[in-house]
């Protein structure tokens, strides 16, 4: 048998291709692991727990560990005294990154639920973090951020509304984002203002979307259709049809 450490066989049996550089596959136990093919390698991470399958303090994540700790605080009621070190923010960063690097595969794979799984669990991070951290610039560090995780979070969970022929729930939960978005507290930081400015437009133009993609009620299709009628000079049917919506919006008690 070889010793070679030549991953070349490997990268051969899978070439890359910009537009084919992600699958699921199924490891050595049966569990499922998501790898990405980049243009010197391939990437893989673990479909669920940490990305990396690391299990630091042997807890799920290092996010995992500090909730435990916080935990652990209130119940000795000691949580104003509970604090996140510089060095604990440097750590539950970059396992953030991780998750990052994750999520923004799911979303590109569709797969929205764990898209959200994913970014609801960044976004707790954060929220931990500006309560809890020691020093200003570790909260500002996340926060400038925000605008951008809650604008994927919001998508994926409107598409699985959308995938739900959900519409009003996709339209109430665009809504509700962008008004959490804009009223988040002002940082002056040029990132979290391009992000922000940059997800509420990308928001309001997912919103029209979904309007557009909207089902007609059988009043607004009978108006579609008299519409038509009117600009075609179809006037029979169009006097048709204001007989049918005046009937309708009788039987409907619509004035």
């Amino acid at each position: 048998m070889s010793d070679s450490s030549d991953l070349r066989s490997l990268f051969d049996a899978w070439p890359f291709d910009a537009a084919d550089d992600l699958r699921v596959v199924r490891g050595d136990d049966g569990r499922e692991l998501l790898q990405v093919r980049m243009p010197l390698g391939i990437e893989q991470y673990e479909v669920d727990g940490r990305p990396d399958g690391h299990r630091p303090h042997e807890m799920e994540s290092e996010l995992e560990f500090h909730l435990a700790r916080l935990a652990k605080a209130k119940k000795a009621g000691e949580e104003a005294g509970f604090k996140i070190s510089a060095e604990d923010c440097v750590e539950l960063f970059s396992e953030s990154v991780l998750y990052y690097y994750r999520y923004v595969r799911f979303f590109q794979l569709k797969d929205w639920p764990r898209t959200v799984r994913d970014t609801k669990r960044n976004l707790r991070v954060f929220d931990l973090v500006q309560r809890y951290a020691e020093r200003t610039e570790d909260r500002v560090q996340l926060e400038q951020w925000r605008p951008y995780v809650l604008r994927m979070n919001t998508v994926a969970r409107a598409m699985i509304a959308l995938d739900n022929r959900q519409h009003e729930t996709a339209r109430k939960i665009v809504a509700e984002a962008l008004e959490g978005i804009e009223s988040l507290p002002e940082l002056d930081n040029p990132t979290f203002q391009f992000e922000r400015d940059r997800s509420m437009t990308a928001l309001r133009d997912l919103a029209k979307q979904i309007e557009r993609s909207r089902p007609l009620s059988e009043l607004e299709r009978l108006q579609q259709q008299l519409k038509e009628a009117v600009e075609t000079e179809q006037f029979e049917r169009a006097a048709d049809l204001r007989d049918r919506i005046r009937d309708f919006q009788a039987k409907v008690g619509v004035v």
